[in-house]
């Protein structure tokens, strides 16, 4: 019977023309030899047969005419359902190549579907996966990113892996164009339920813009699941002040069409306390001059995506994306000067503002993805435009006393206007082609051009209105264009695993404002290698040694000569001569049994300007901060990742990362030549309580250490979370409690040169929140093909938020 069973088939499937066919691809586009590919129909799901991928990944069934579900599944990688793919009679259907996702650790339970692992140790990055994680849930990714492993957070907004270099943030492979307080603005505006995974890049290939501080890329929830999905979420909290979210993420895919998005909408109520104390000698004189600064800031954060991806054959799509953030921010000020001489108070400056400051990014991007020929040749083609105006009035008013009460002066009030308008264009062309069963070649070209245009309308109120004066005001004017291209390899020779590539990026730009002499011009090319060597040694153990070389680009706003008013003794001023600081970095890293992770690395930046500079005039007691190439900035580290299961219902994830810096002062910045130590400790406590509540505790400590020019004092928290499944586990109520014990809040002491000053910086931190997310719609089927994009520099560097467009 089983031999005539046999016979039937084999003369079915040589009578039955009509059938399906296909190719599946690793994460690095290698053939998945001897994968098992399995028909079944998508009316009952029922199997129809299987099949195993040749050693080119191919495969190839007969079948009738009809609608039908792939199952792909290979040992080490996680199992992917796509379709439904119908068949026509006497025709062959061609299935679009499918890549499988690496299977990660399963954490096992009695009686609950096993888990994935949150933190992911991989050659070259972490991951942190985001999505099904409580962490999530109630969360801004602000707030996520603070307690991801080696992440490193400061209070002016610079997100940093790899020391404190800043490092480049990209949403969806597109950088955020953001700094500072408006990059944290933005993430904090951003929901944790929002995001799929979060990759910390420490080696990008040849493929990224060059990033000397490595790469933080936030990846969305694709939301492209069969029929229509929906997931809502809203909260709210209260620390000082109240605290709000809401959003939501949608989609539509039927046929060739996928309609996509989502939008988040946050309110945030905060407090700002900065104190600073400045002791001066000058002429035998002692003054001291000690500032008490306190802010409240109310943020509204909008953030959206919107897209539509079209199939036009199995092998060719299009697709449009519109994204953006819409930032509105209100601030409240009141700065105390206390001026003393000789230990004795002698007089007090109070300087008061009102501030609104706003920023628009809306990015445009037209994307292709196709197919070509035969050989599983991919290419990619993006078109972008970003629309950045950001708008900033401060209105100033500074009242003077004696010790002893009485005004000594008549107040002073001023005007600060800083509006700004920024403009780019982006086109981006990829391909990548197999060369051999284990070789994959990637190339690629890329065009931006950016235009900036920066006004500053400062000056002082006469006769009851508001005047420009000529020595604050200015213009300045900043085009930069950027023309790269890159090669990369990825293949094996023998059992080692090589990734190597090389990116040429020629830089041209112009930038004159109306108190410079002339403009500064600068046309270079540079060369950047990237190398990555893999070993797997068995089953258990796997090493990995990379090279990598960066840069970073000043933001514009560091550029910008304007001096920028604190208050009378206190500005801020850009460079518009500061040069790329360049990063040149190694690693080796072994990896035990896929999860414990213990890197080596090491790497040194010339030009270094990512620390702040203080220049104090003794004589009239003015301390300026401007943006200035350093010096050198060198780092040796050694980081350990392990993810650690003690019970079926308790498993944990410790990072350490210790690392000893030394910064060298170029000779015109003064002698400085100081190494510090800095230990940074992160952990996550898990527990499963039952089948459908979560609890979480987590916690980060970082030792004393000395950055730029300043000793930093230790830096703590903890925070606690739980959550609880409802309506049939689609829905979700969690509550947290941040930086419970209050703790979080940077402390400094700076003695170098002519400078004396102790800093307490400290931001609002201990906050309750409770918040709910509920799932509409078919969550079963979650194939789908990421498409990069191509501004990931030049938003990082101007304000705003990209999306990422799907083919499927």
């Amino acid at each position: 019977m089983a031999f005539l069973l046999v016979s039937c088939h084999f003369t079915f499937a040589q009578t039955v023309s009509s059938g399906i066919y296909g190719k599946a691809s690793d994460e690095r586009h290698l053939p998945a030899t001897a994968a098992t590919v399995i028909l079944l129909s998508a009316a009952d799901s029922s199997i129809i047969k299987s099949v195993t991928c040749d050693d080119e990944g191919k495969y190839n069934m007969a079948a009738k005419p009809g609608k039908y579900l792939l199952i792909i599944s290979k040992i080490g990688y996680d199992q992917s359902l796509t379709g439904p793919y119908t068949v026509e009679t006497g025709k062959r259907f061609a299935v679009p190549e499918i890549n499988l996702i690496i299977h990660l650790p399963q954490l096992k339970e009695v009686s609950v579907t096993a888990q994935r692992s949150y933190i992911d140790a991989k050659p070259g990055k972490v991951v942190l996966y985001v999505q099904g994680s409580i962490i999530a849930e109630g969360n801004s990714v602000a707030e996520i990113l603070k307690q991801a492993p080696g992440v490193h957070v400061d209070s002016r907004g610079t997100f940093a892996i790899l020391g404190k270099q800043s490092a480049l943030v990209t949403i969806d492979g597109k950088p955020t164009n953001l700094s500072g307080q408006d990059l944290a603005d933005m993430l904090q505006g951003m929901a944790g339920t929002s995001v799929q995974q979060i990759e910390l890049i420490t080696n990008p290939s040849a493929k990224y813009d060059a990033a000397g501080g490595g790469v933080i890329n936030i990846v969305s929830k694709k939301g492209a699941n069969a029929g229509t999905n929906i997931v809502i979420n809203g909260g709210g909290g209260y620390g000082s002040y109240y605290k709000f979210n809401g959003g939501l993420t949608f989609n539509n895919r039927k046929g060739a069409f996928n309609v996509f998005g989502n939008y988040n909408y946050s309110e945030d109520k905060k407090f700002h306390d900065f104190v600073t104390n400045r002791t001066i000698m000058y002429q035998d004189l002692l003054s001291v001059y000690n500032v008490s600064y306190k802010s409240i800031q109310l943020s509204k954060n909008h953030t959206f995506r919107a897209g539509m991806d079209v199939a036009l054959s199995p092998k060719h799509s299009i697709g449009f994306l519109v994204s953006g953030t819409v930032t509105d921010n209100a601030f409240v000020k009141d700065n105390w000067l206390q001026m003393s001489n000789q230990g004795k108070l002698d007089s007090i400056i109070n300087t008061t503002s009102n501030t609104d400051r706003g920023l628009n990014n809306i990015s445009y991007d037209l994307n292709y993805l196709g197919k070509l020929g035969n050989k599983g040749t991919t290419l990619m083609a993006d078109f972008i435009y970003n629309d950045v105006n950001r708008k900033s009035s401060e209105y100033i008013n500074n009242h003077f006393n004696l010790a002893g009460g009485g005004a000594y002066r008549a107040p002073l009030y001023f005007q600060n206007l800083t509006p700004s308008t920024i403009r780019i264009w982006a086109a981006k062309l990829d391909v990548t082609t197999p060369l051999s069963k284990t070789g994959v070649l990637e190339a690629g070209l890329k065009y931006s051009n950016v235009n900036s245009d920066n006004d500053l309308v400062f000056g002082p109120k006469v006769n009851g209105v508001y005047t420009s004066s000529p020595t604050f005001s200015n213009t300045f004017l900043f085009k930069e264009n950027i023309n790269s291209a890159y090669v990369n390899y990825i293949g094996k020779m023998g059992k080692v695993g090589v990734t190597a590539g090389l990116r040429a990026e020629q830089t041209n730009s112009d930038g004159m404002s109306a108190t410079m002499n002339k403009p500064v011009i600068r046309h270079y090319l540079n060369l950047f290698p990237q190398l990555q060597l893999n070993y797997t040694v068995n089953d258990k153990h796997e090493f990995n040694l990379s090279y990598n070389r960066g840069v970073n680009r000043a933001v514009y706003s560091s550029i910008n000569p304007f001096l920028s008013y604190v208050d009378l003794y206190d500005y801020f001023r850009g460079n518009p001569r500061l040069l790329p600081q360049y990063t040149d970095k190694i690693e080796l890293t072994h990896t035990y049994n896929k999860m414990l992770q213990t890197a080596l690395y090491g790497a040194v930046t010339t030009d270094f300007y990512d620390l702040r500079v203080l220049q104090q005039n003794d004589s009239s007691k003015v301390s300026i901060t401007s943006a200035n190439n350093f010096g050198t900035y060198s780092i040796l580290g050694l980081r350990l990742l392990a993810p650690v299961q003690f019970y079926n219902w308790w498993n944990a994830s410790f990072s350490l990362d210790a690392s000893y810096q030394r910064i060298k002062a170029y000779s015109q910045n003064g002698n400085l030549n100081k190494g510090t130590q800095d230990i940074i400790f992160t952990t996550t406590q898990s527990f499963r309580l039952s089948n459908t509540i979560l609890a979480e505790l987590s916690g980060r400590y970082e030792s004393p250490n000395f950055y730029g020019i300043g000793q930093l004092k230790s830096n703590y928290w903890v925070t606690a979370r739980l959550s609880k499944q409802v309506f049939n586990k689609k829905g979700t109520i969690n509550a947290s409690v941040s930086d419970i014990f209050n703790t979080l809040r940077d402390r400094s002491t700076i003695n170098y040169q002519n400078l004396n000053v102790t800093i307490y910086d400290k931001v609002e931190t201990r906050v309750f929140r409770i918040g709910f997310t509920y799932r509409f719609g078919n969550a079963s089927l979650k194939n789908t093909v990421k498409h990069p994009a191509g501004n990931e520099e030049e938003q990082k560097r101007a304000g705003g938020l990209a999306g990422n467009t799907l083919a499927n």
